[in-house]
């Protein structure tokens, strides 16, 4: 993958294209609404109870992709094409791992390997390969710096560390090792290693 983009194409140019590249390799793609769907309020109601209230956001604020369909909040057209196109990379690695290891192996990994709270180390591996997408694409659309900043980063390790996934991998350390991985395939990437 190619660090930076095509600067001749617009935000809602490249977003598109993404969504076509999707469905080229996706056959059956979807995007539905969240708060249109029985099974996402479902589970919304699942993550308050199993969280103790810690997971609230997740009809409001996470996408979600299940299958060849990924659930977005009601609010995503209204969001930046960058960041949907972000998203979009991330959401992209799930659909390649629920193709790769179908909707039970995904399931029985993603919600109870080895454990589903506290340490769901599947949990943790497919996360880490999905927002490692994230972050390389956010580098590419607003630069190295952005995915630097203390906020950023704070940002992604969060999602390991707090109820919005399970505290699926308690180990801070572990997961700022894992973000620095990240970001130095990247500068090698940029210094051409």
């Amino acid at each position: 993958m190619r660090l930076h983009y095509n600067c001749r194409v617009t935000g809602e140019q490249r977003y598109a294209e993404l969504l076509e590249q999707i469905r080229a390799d996706i056959p059956g793609f979807r995007i539905v609404h969240k708060d249109e769907s029985r099974l996402q309020k479902m589970i919304h109601l699942g993550l308050i109870v199993l969280t103790v209230g810690g997971m609230r956001a997740y009809l409001k604020s996470y996408q979600t992709t299940i299958g060849k369909t990924v659930y977005v909040t009601r609010d995503w057209d209204k969001r930046s094409a960058d960041e949907r196109y972000v998203t979009m990379r991330h959401e992209w690695v799930h659909l390649r791992q629920f193709r790769r290891y179908t909707l039970p192996g995904m399931a029985l990994a993603y919600l109870l390997l080895p454990l589903p709270m506290g340490l769901a180390w599947c949990r943790a591996r497919l996360e880490m390969a999905a927002y490692a997408e994230s972050i390389r694409s956010a580098a590419a659309i607003c630069g190295l710096e952005h995915v630097l900043e203390g906020s950023f980063r704070e940002r992604i390790v969060a999602q390991f560390l707090g109820p919005s996934y399970g505290w699926m991998w308690p180990f801070r350390q572990r997961v700022e090792a894992w973000y620095d991985s990240v970001i130095a395939e990247l500068y090698a990437e940029v210094s051409g290693e």
